[in-house]
């Protein structure tokens, strides 16, 4: 009799003994070893078992669900509320299909910013949801919040160069990182959250020559990039980008791969051999 269930059916991904739970010791080895690294963005239990099946490394819980799921102008009004929630979804859904992805729990606006307690508050909810990393944007400021959290035992990620959270303070969606004071500056922080203990460091819409100057100085924090060029130790893709599932025109950095895809299977597994064999992203075509 068939096991099968309707409503999106999650069966194992793959027997358990056949894979290793990803975890930041294999991270590490990852980048010893100059293997790229990939994530994606989930928000709900299947399209994370899917991604997990296709071997994605990370799984990146974006407080971008609030403009791709809720339909917000930005991620600024996503809630702590709603982050846990998806963040429980996703990691039910690994569970469910005996996966291996590393979970990343976005901490959103406002959740993080008042004091170290207040983060340290924001961020156990999302442990206790199922992160097992916590992601915060910007620089400077929050040096001292990440050291805060990862002397607590916290995984975190950081997130330099277009921080979507502040992009009403930054003058809109724009490359960051351009002129010789602003790459120093962005130089500064990148270093400043590796010496707190930052393990990963997103980079968004930072110039690809700064990009893999960075990542050559960061050998304790694995720089995931998106619109950062090739240089960077991963890359990262919010999963409704590079589905296609968008009805208004992709930002440079985005590539459909569901285009010569028959399943969205096919699709994250055709991101993943990308990323891994440098194809993607195209320094000519997706960076600045």
């Amino acid at each position: 009799m068939s096991s099968a269930t309707p409503y999106g059916t999650l069966p194992p991904a793959s027997p358990v003994a056949v894979r290793k739970p990803v975890s930041l010791p294999r991270l590490a080895d990852m980048r010893e070893r100059h293997e790229k690294i990939t994530m994606l963005t989930a928000y709900d239990a299947t399209f994370a078992a899917v991604a997990d099946a296709a071997g994605v490394e990370c799984i990146l819980v974006g407080d971008s669900l609030g403009m791709v799921c809720q339909g917000l102008a930005s991620t600024v009004g996503v809630t702590l509320e709603t982050m846990c929630y998806h963040t429980e979804s996703v990691a039910r859904g690994i569970r469910r299909v005996q996966g291996t992805s590393w979970i990343i729990g976005d901490l959103p606006f406002g959740s993080y910013h008042e004091s170290r307690e207040q983060a340290l508050r924001s961020a156990t909810a999302l442990m206790q949801a199922g992160a097992h990393m916590v992601k915060l944007e910007g620089g400077g400021w929050t040096t001292e919040t990440v050291r805060f959290l990862v002397e607590r035992g916290i995984p975190v990620c950081a997130h330099l160069g277009l921080t979507p959270q502040t992009v009403h303070a930054l003058g809109g969606y724009r490359v960051q990182g351009r002129s010789d004071e602003a790459a120093r500056t962005l130089e500064r922080d990148a270093l400043a959250l590796q010496d707190a203990g930052a393990s990963m460091l997103v980079l968004e819409m930072v110039p690809a020559a700064l990009s893999a100057r960075l990542t050559q100085q960061l050998p304790r924090c694995h720089t995931i990039g998106i619109g950062a060029g090739n240089g960077t130790a991963g890359q990262v893709l919010v999963m409704h980008d590079m589905l296609g599932v968008n009805l208004g025109k992709n930002p440079k950095f985005v590539r459909n791969f569901m285009q010569g895809q028959g399943s969205v299977l096919e699709a994250m597994r055709a991101y993943v051999a990308a990323v891994k064999d440098g194809s993607f992203p195209d320094n000519s075509l997706h960076a600045w």
